[in-house]
């Protein structure tokens, strides 16, 4: 029932609020709104946009006259959006086509703290199916100065998982696939994706390996998720080569990489030169893409989502960044 209303500087100024009949909570029409709480929900759409186009979060906050910290914030809820959107419209029941995993490489807060974003990708359809990440110990060459920060920063942060991408690759197709089935899944040569798949217990998994210095076409049976590695790379700026807009939070990085599933799911059609449908029309989950305003129309509860238990720390901000001091957690008491 009718409750009155409210005022406030954005527009719409006028809010009308309710009462519940049946349990006499009060809300307004903002509650079940994407931008609640929002000092400018203007931003949100232009947002989403601007983030897949390579801006950096200064670069957005230029043209939209706010501070950087603004875009941030909007950013992050963007991620959480769209963690919630691909939990609840993901495709039902068994999966229909062979899976391909791979990981995508990347850095926050410094060189010396390399992320692995584990990724499963439907090789039909290319329907980002589920995702996890890992922070991973920098390797490669380095000078004895090098080496030495390091071991400092690890005696302050502790070291990473040496096991972290078997674990979490194995996490990632269990959210992909969250009831055992017969599968195929397609990889390259990465020593720890067959003992992650060894975690796999009840399913029946045939494993093909494809090496990774065949060139990358799309005969390549890696194409599918080798493309979506392109696009990670084409449209964040925070994974650009040689860039000063990397990302300062590993968990920045997941949102903004949630975000572009999303989009690359719903909205992106499987071919910019001769379309085809999006991966989610090619699975028959939508009719047609889905722009960002039918992304965004609607604000989705975790408490009426059911998140897989990687992706409810990933919305909760749990992810944790060594030398980062106080980090900003999702805890709102009265907002999802």
């Amino acid at each position: 029932m009718s409750h009155g209303h409210y005022s406030r500087r954005c527009a719409p100024q006028r809010i009308r609020r309710f009462r519940c009949g049946h349990c006499g909570v009060t809300f307004s029409t903002q509650t079940f709104s994407t931008t609640y709480y929002l000092k400018r929900p203007e931003l949100l759409t232009p947002c989403f946009h601007r983030l897949l186009a390579c801006s950096g979060y200064r670069q957005i906050a230029r043209e939209a006259r706010c501070a950087p910290t603004t875009v941030m914030g909007q950013a992050a809820r963007l991620g959480r959006h769209s963690l919630l959107y691909l939990a609840e419209h993901r495709p039902k029941g068994p999966i229909q086509e062979p899976l391909v995993i791979d990981g995508f490489e990347s850095f926050a807060h410094s060189q010396f703290q390399p992320l692995h974003l584990n990724t499963v990708v439907g090789a039909e359809s290319h329907y980002v199916y589920g995702f996890t990440m890992v922070i991973l110990r920098r390797k490669g060459r380095m000078t004895g100065k090098q080496k030495l920060l390091r071991k400092e920063l690890e005696e302050r942060g502790g070291k990473p998982d040496p096991k972290g991408i078997e674990r979490e690759m194995a996490m990632a197709v269990k959210i992909a696939v969250p009831e055992p089935q017969k599968l195929v899944i397609r990889s390259d040569e990465h020593p720890a994706y067959p003992r992650a798949l060894r975690h796999l217990t009840g399913y029946s998994i045939e494993h093909e390996q494809t090496p990774s210095i065949l060139s990358r076409t799309p005969q390549n049976p890696l194409f599918p998720v080798n493309l979506l590695d392109l696009l990670l790379r084409h449209n964040s700026a925070n994974h650009k080569r040689e860039t000063i807009a990397f990302a300062k939070r590993h968990q920045a990085a997941l949102e903004r990489a949630a975000l572009l599933i999303l989009w690359r799911n719903f909205t992106k059609r499987f071919s910019e030169s001769h379309g085809g449908g999006t991966p989610a029309m090619r699975l028959e989950l939508e009719e047609t893409p889905l722009n960002p305003e039918v992304l965004l129309n609607e604000r989705l509860f975790p408490s009426r989502v059911a998140l897989p238990k990687r992706w409810r720390e990933y919305y909760g901000r749990e992810i944790h960044t060594a030398d980062l001091k106080n980090p900003r957690k999702h805890r709102l008491k009265r907002a999802a």
